[in-house]
């Protein structure tokens, strides 16, 4: 007999998500993905100056403001065929980074962690016996046994005062929790220690950026840094030490600390290897530009199909005609008005709400495809891209990751374990220690390049009159994102962003082809139906973003929904 769950809202998220399963024998038979708000800044684009739009695509989401302003950015320079300086690059590359490792530390400890840690089982720690498994994997200085004795100390309190705080509603106790005492104590506590480290990264965007989140040194044709390294207001060397430092500080704890618990954490849950696996379609963008024009790069991009890492379909340059030529979204299932499939610089932005209706329109999410085909995005496809194209510290973190987890688990893992839930944390923790390496490397040229004597940061745009039309990508935490413009007279006239959420997180098309949540759902096990657990574990996986992919937006003022937090 087949069980109906509805998760909604899911939560440790950004943005409102909805997932409905059918379980039968304990196992997902099939889901459903349904974002539950709407997107509108698009429209609020249209009539705007094309300088303006990165300033409001940050609004997109509270969490991905970074990542929309470079898409946007991008999208209007590939308009105008725009070249910007190399210091440009450089500084807008470390603020990708630290972006980005700052988004995987928060996604795996403040996120996920919960869904593989059993907070209250470290409260049964020893804490010496933690201290002497934590130095048999990791020199970290930060797991002596009086760390562990004062965050056991921490969370006593916390039961003892009969509330649990950010651990409140956890499933606690669940029958797929499997970790010791002390596994789960040492995973608490570095939890705790990544809220630090987390900051520590996000000074670099606030350093270079101005603020974060919303930062405000973007422009059209380069960025706002005025460098000079005889005045204390402007980008100089103490300014670029600072950044080297907490740069320097963050890649330790990634190499020291999330590597390591990722590797343990998901070796002690190896069955979970062969769960999560879904669409294997996998669609990734080159990024971190080494040249103005947009034609060299540091992480590269492609398309693999049904995970054949033989056979790569390579993304070139921010010119690239395959990218450009082959994305459409579907709005089948979505709740907009019509039926079709469009390029994204034919589409329009027309809401038309019904009740939900999972044979007929059930989601705010639109959905992607490249030639007509569902892909999943993220970092598991950009670490399955630079693989298959051997991108030297990808292959090499990998390995290291499969050696590492496989003593651990008892076993030899081969890339294929990548294709699960496990392996898209996996593939997040290379991904940033990939990251952590290249914004040692993008700081250097940085220096480099101004020691020689160049000050550039900025080449003006002019907008020629009639309608250029525009692209722009970046391979975000959560995979590719692209914005398309198009500009008619100087003036927006049509403006679409497809963003990893909705790559991953959309709903069927008129071939009803599944979405990635929805694809990866179908064959895990639910342990426990009033707890279904194990769907937050694979849904969590994917760092959902909904805010992301829809927005809520009501200018009367009304009450459009209410939902309660479980």
């Amino acid at each position: 007999m087949s069980t109906h769950i509805t998760v909604d809202p899911i939560t440790r998220i950004e943005g409102h998500l909805r997932i409905d399963v059918e379980v039968d024998g304990g196992v997902v038979k099939k889901a459903w993905s349904s974002g539950q708000m709407f997107r509108g800044i698009e429209r609020i684009l249209e009539g705007r100056d094309p300088r303006e739009a990165w300033v409001f695509t940050q609004r997109f989401c509270g969490v991905c403001t970074t990542v929309h302003a470079i898409a946007s950015v991008r999208a209007v320079e590939n308009a105008l065929k725009l070249e910007i300086p190399k210091n440009a690059q450089y500084i807008r590359n470390l603020i990708i980074a630290a972006h980005a490792m700052h988004d995987h530390i928060v996604h795996f400890y403040q996120l996920s962690a919960l869904d593989w840690v059993d907070v209250t089982s470290a409260l049964k720690a020893d804490p010496a016996k933690t201290a002497a498994l934590a130095a048999s994997i990791s020199d970290w200085p930060g797991n002596s046994r009086q760390q562990f004795e004062q965050v056991k100390g921490r969370l006593a309190k916390f039961v003892e005062g009969g509330q649990l705080g950010i651990f409140t509603n956890g499933y606690w106790g669940h029958p797929a929790m499997k970790l010791s005492p002390e596994v789960n104590l040492l995973a608490v506590s570095h939890y705790l220690q990544a809220l630090d480290y987390q900051r520590k990264v996000n000074q670099v965007v606030a350093i270079l950026g101005s603020k974060t989140p919303n930062i405000q040194n973007l422009a059209v044709g380069g960025v706002a840094n005025a460098i000079n390294l005889d005045n204390q207001a402007t980008l100089n060397m103490q300014k670029l030490y600072e950044v080297k430092s907490l740069l320097d500080s963050v890649q330790q704890f990634i190499e020291q600390v999330y590597f390591v618990d990722v590797c343990a954490i998901g070796a002690m849950y190896a069955d979970w290897l062969k769960h999560g696996s879904g669409v294997t379609n996998y669609l990734s963008v080159p990024d971190l530009p080494l040249d103005s024009k947009g034609t060299q790069f540091d992480f590269p991009g492609g398309t693999i199909f049904n995970g054949d890492l033989a056979k790569i379909t390579p993304i070139t340059s921010f010119e690239d005609e395959y990218f450009r030529k082959n994305v459409s979204e579907s709005i089948a299932h979505s709740w907009y008005d019509g039926e079709w499939q469009k390029h994204p610089w034919e589409e329009e932005t027309v809401p038309k709400y019904t009740p939900y209706d999972a044979n007929k329109k059930y989601s705010w999410i639109k959905s992607p495809r490249i030639d007509g085909k569902v892909m999943q995005v993220g970092p598991l496809a950009q670490v399955l891209v630079g693989f298959a194209q051997g991108h030297e510290p990808t292959k090499r973190w990998a390995a290291k990751t499969l050696e590492t987890a496989g003593k651990v688990a008892g076993a030899q893992l081969t890339p294929a374990v990548l294709h699960s839930t496990l392996g898209r944390h996996a593939a997040r923790m290379i991904r940033c220690a990939v990251i952590s390496e290249l914004a040692q490397k993008h700081w250097q040229l940085l220096a480099e390049n101004i020691g020689k004597g160049d000050v550039a940061i900025f080449n003006e745009p002019v907008f020629p009159k009639g309608e250029q039309q525009g692209f722009g990508f970046h391979e975000a935490p959560r995979g590719t994102l692209s914005h398309w413009v198009v500009i008619e007279d100087g003036k927006i006239k049509n403006y679409q962003a497809v963003v990893p959420s909705t790559w991953n997180a959309g709903p069927r098309d008129a071939q009803d082809q599944a979405g990635p949540y929805e694809a990866s759902l179908v064959g895990n096990p639910i342990a426990d139906p009033e707890r279904p657990l194990e769907v937050l574990r694979t849904v969590h996986s994917f760092d959902p973003c909904i805010a992301c992919a829809i927005h809520t937006v009501d200018v009367e003022g009304n009450e459009i929904a209410r939902v309660k937090a479980l």
